[in-house]
């Protein structure tokens, strides 16, 4: 069968050789009723805390992890998520004190419903309270204080451990310095708790739960393994699942199975549930999956709102296109709330076709890794540097210009001193860094192409990925000083509405674009009769062309003058002698900047 495995199906049901525990006897009230007086919490640590105790990075596991997210050395069992945590990876543990616990509600060390129950002596089964991920997190802040940790770096789950980073975020903020979360949503969606359902009814139903106390006798594998399986569709996209097994439909793996094997997808999922009861527990599936599915942050934008509001924290949000679980639009919401209050957020939607599992695989982590490891690095005391003309790439796929922007120094010209911007189409946040070294603050990106955001992270900037197109209703009235959109007119599709936005959410728009009037072009035309295409501005063939637009100066004018909008101040430069032009610009500029406000 074609396709990358999981990083999760390496795991195993073998002792997990460098867990802690820790014992946590101050009592825990569950949000949903209930009490514990004594919690177990099974963890692992990578790495050394430095000297100021602030390098803490905490790892939340998704339903079927534990705390074993990585080898600790040559010869220990891989882990959950070696894509991403270990040294030298993104979560580089030479650099970071990583800690991964057990979930409370676990089966791998922390307590759960195969913990004693003190009040009868046998195992909790059935009786294990309902716990919710807020439940979860109030464990892990309790240990987070035995280990005597102040404020972690940053928080970082996926799925079930993406709610986790959530909930951080918002209930411990004051704890938190950044939060990542990755394939959430602010609740699950009635299609992916029904899948819930039916798999919990599986392991209910089967005929050895003996009303969830089965310890001691024979447990509910079938059941387990069923409800496992089911899940796994619910991992996967239906991409992913024709090129794995679409090509071998009638080619089974041969495998030892009481389940149906009869076609390629069938044999794979039945390795999936036989190999998931050999370390898991039914009950611990039931109380899991049930806290994912009790995990609301509200069905509305204005409960999000409401929710989301406590939030101090700086946050990065990860989704993947292919995911139906979670998908990206849920994500979307969650980014868009944070940016109408005015947080610092960061997000990417990555091109993925591996479903819900692209956090467990290449396919996702290929983008998200160097994403969060350098989300990591960007210290808002030690930002990266801004990078020098040498370094600035051949060409932006949003512009229609090459490495030297001659439109900078107009833009700077046209900025206030100081104050707040939004880029509208920042591509990789070069003049984003610039105006950062400038002192403008706080600064936002806006960026449709999800490599060029990822190359914003890394220079420690705030950027959301997003099509202008769809529109900027997430940001305020007036809510920066400048909203700029520096070369990226012409590859848009609703200019008159994008320049409406920009008027809306910028006390002062500032535009540049080419001027496809400029008098060489127009003669190139005349005389050859063909799109005019030379080096430098234009050099691209007409059938591959990021410019939608061709505007003159001229026509922005007179659209500008349709909309209601003021030209406030414009300078018109021709780019080949770095001449500013005042007489007849429509004719003799080539580059045009304009400062706009309704």
């Amino acid at each position: 069968m074609a396709g990358p495995s999981s990083s999760d199906d390496l795991r195993s049901a073998r002792p997990l050789r460098h867990a802690q525990r820790w014992v946590s006897t101050e009592g825990l009230g569950l949000e949903k009723g209930g009490r514990l007086d004594d919690v177990t919490v099974c963890f692992e640590t990578w790495g050394s805390l430095n000297p100021a105790r602030d390098n803490t990075v905490w790892v939340c596991h998704a339903l079927s992890g534990d705390s074993h997210a990585a080898r600790h050395d040559a010869g220990d069992d891989p882990g959950w998520w070696e894509l991403v945590v270990g040294p030298g990876r993104p979560i580089d543990t030479d650099r970071y004190f990583v800690v991964c616990a057990n979930v409370l509600g676990g089966c791998r060390g922390t307590t759960g419903p195969n913990f004693v129950n003190p009040k009868t002596g046998q195992p909790y089964g059935a009786d294990f309270p309902v716990v919710t991920v807020s439940d979860m997190v109030d464990v892990q802040r309790r240990l987070l204080d035995h280990l005597e940790v102040d404020r972690v770096r940053a928080v970082v789950g996926g799925s079930l451990g993406g709610l986790q980073a959530l909930t951080w975020g918002i209930e411990h903020s004051d704890r938190v310095a950044s939060s990542i979360v990755i394939a959430a949503a602010p609740r699950l969606s009635s299609q992916g708790i029904a899948f819930d359902v039916v798999g919990r009814n599986a392991i209910r139903q089967d005929p050895h739960f003996a009303g969830g106390q089965y310890y001691g006798g024979s447990a509910p594998e079938t059941g387990l393994a069923l409800a496992r399986m089911l899940a796994h569709i619910t991992y996967l996209s239906d991409e992913s699942m024709r090129a794995k097994f679409d090509p071998t439909r009638l080619q089974p793996r041969e495998i030892d199975t009481d389940f149906e094997s009869f076609f390629s997808v069938g044999s794979y999922l039945a390795h999936q549930g036989d190999r998931f009861v050999e370390r898991f527990d039914a009950n611990s599936y039931l109380t899991l999956s049930m806290a994912m599915d009790l995990f609301d942050l509200g069905d509305t934008a204005e409960k999000v709102h409401a929710s989301l509001a406590p939030a101090t924290c700086r946050w990065l949000f990860l989704s993947f296109s292919s995911d139906w679980l979670y998908p990206p639009s849920a994500s979307r919401l969650l980014t868009d709330t944070l940016v109408a209050q005015s947080k610092r957020v960061s997000s990417c939607e990555i091109s993925s076709p591996a479903g819900h599992d692209s956090f467990l695989l290449p396919d996702g982590m290929n983008t998200g890794g160097p994403m969060i490891a350098s989300f990591l690095r960007s210290d808002p005391g030690h930002e990266p540097p801004v990078a020098t003309p040498d370094d600035r790439r051949t060409e932006a796929p949003t512009s229609i210009f090459y490495a030297d922007r001659i439109d900078y120094e107009m833009v700077l010209r046209l900025l206030p001193e100081g104050g707040s911007v939004v880029d509208l189409g920042c591509g990789d946040g070069e003049l984003l860094s610039i105006l950062r070294s400038r002192g403008h603050a706080p600064l936002l990106g806006i960026e449709r192409d999800e490599h060029e955001v990822a190359k914003s992270v890394a220079r420690g900037l705030d950027v959301v990925h997003a099509d202008l197109d769809q529109g900027l209703a997430a940001i305020p009235d007036r809510s920066f000083d400048v909203a700029l959109l520096s070369q990226t007119l012409q590859s848009i599709v609703d200019v008159a509405g994008v320049l409406d936005e920009i008027v809306r959410i910028g006390r002062r728009g500032i535009v540049s674009f080419p001027n496809f009037a400029h008098a060489p072009l127009r003669e190139m035309f005349m005389r050859e009769g063909r799109l005019p295409k030379e080096e430098g501005l234009y050099a691209y063939e007409w059938h591959d062309t990021p410019n939608r637009r061709f505007p003159s100066i001229l026509d922005f004018q007179e659209l500008c003058a349709a909309r209601g909008i003021r030209i406030l101040e414009a300078v018109y430069v021709d780019s080949t002698t770095g001449e500013e032009i005042h007489d007849d610009p429509n004719l003799r500029a080539d580059i045009a900047v304009v400062a706009l406000a309704r």
